[in-house]
């Protein structure tokens, strides 16, 4: 009985040796082609974002300064708060000024109390030089005297205005409305016209401007395919993105781009204007800009998820052609739209696309392809 026994179990490798060399029958010709999913591409006009860093800056800037010599009695306003057009800021002692139009006014009043009676005499000399009673030259001196006194009259008349003007300064006010910042100076300090240091800064904060960059190169490429025709203009519409990554909530207007290269960058400035009801954009924070190049004309849109790199990594796509043949196709890229590559060459309009089943299409080889939505692939490519 044990001699049966270790005889069976010798036999035990031999069989299984025995079946895993067997070959497997072969697949019949009634085997079905694989399925890939397939996207056919279509061309459209589609806008073109190019995204830029860029800093902000206030709408306004204006700095307060004196434009009289004085000692600053009071400061009239909160250092950080809202102020409006006109309002006082600071009061410089008025003393010495309002003595000084006084003066003007007591020298303006002499001066047309003068004038009567010269323009009294000069009259009645005209009188008498036609009788002869008095001589011309005596008329003429008389004649000369009264026009000597007008002119006295005016440059008094002047005087009183600038002592009036330079009253009005002691109140110094604010030139825009906007946002004040802190002051430079207290009660007590000696303040004069040309003087170095601002007494404050005020700046107008909605709307903001924010400054962005590109560089020549890539604006030259963008004028070159505006003059041939292949990409429109842009509209003026601009999003942007701030320093914690997240998306302002309003849209800005590209107001204008300067007519000059920045010879140390090689770059220009594009400026664009966002609302700023909120106040959440301050002057220098950094932000990202979404700008519209253009509108690429009867673009091919290729879903992300049917574009893959060969080992020198260059883009390429599986496309089912003639007879449902697998085809590898090299493209050319341009750049993305949402999750949509924007395709140069490589592609054209009618071509289905392999974007699902990439692994069971090899090219030349025969597949079913079955039908499925940009949407579709779109959101298999997010999940992905």
């Amino acid at each position: 009985m044990t001699s049966k026994l270790l005889f069976s179990f010798s036999l035990l490798p031999l069989l299984v040796l025995a079946a895993c060399g067997a070959k497997q029958p072969p697949a019949t010709a009634d085997t079905p082609p694989p399925e890939v999913g397939v996207v056919t591409l279509h061309t459209a006009d589609v806008p073109v974002h190019t995204e830029l860093a860029g800093r902000t800056a206030a709408f306004r800037v204006s700095e307060v300064r004196p434009q009289v010599n004085g000692i600053v009695r009071k400061r009239l306003f909160e250092e950080g708060s809202m102020v409006r057009a006109g309002q006082v800021l600071y009061e410089i002692e008025p003393g010495p000024f309002e003595a000084a139009h006084e003066q003007a006014q007591a020298a303006l009043a002499t001066s047309q109390a003068g004038i009567a009676s010269l323009r009294g005499k000069a009259g009645r000399f005209g009188e008498l030089v036609k009788a002869n009673a008095v001589s011309r030259q005596e008329h003429e001196e008389a004649q000369a005297a009264l026009v000597q006194a007008e002119a006295g009259v005016k440059a008094a008349q002047a005087a009183v205005k600038a002592a009036r003007i330079n009253l009005g300064f002691t109140r110094i006010t604010a030139p825009i409305a906007g946002r004040i910042g802190r002051s430079s100076v207290t009660e007590g300090a000696l303040v004069a016209p040309g003087q170095t240091v601002a007494l404050a800064t005020i700046q107008r904060l909605d709307p903001i401007y924010v400054d962005v960059v590109q560089s020549s190169l890539e604006l030259t490429r963008l004028k070159r395919r505006f003059i041939s025709g292949d990409m429109a203009p842009a509209s003026a519409r601009v999003g942007l993105r701030m320093e914690d990554g997240l998306p302002y909530s309003h849209a800005g207007t590209m107001k204008f781009s300067e007519v000059s290269v920045d010879p140390a960058t090689g770059s220009v400035t594009l400026r664009a204007e966002f609302p700023n009801p909120q106040g959440l954009l301050l002057p220098g924070m950094y932000v990202r800009a979404q700008v519209e190049s253009g509108v690429e004309r009867q673009a091919i849109l290729a879903p992300q998820r049917g574009v893959a790199r060969n080992e020198k990594g260059e883009p390429t796509a599986l496309v089912v052609g003639a007879g449902d043949k697998v085809e590898l196709r090299a493209l050319e890229l341009r750049t993305t739209t949402g999750d949509q590559w924007i395709v140069s060459k490589g592609l054209r309009e009618g071509d289905r696309l392999v974007v699902d089943g990439l692994q069971r299409a090899q090219p030349g080889a025969k597949v079913k392809p079955v039908p499925v939505t940009a949407a579709n692939a779109a959101t298999a490519s997010s999940a992905d």
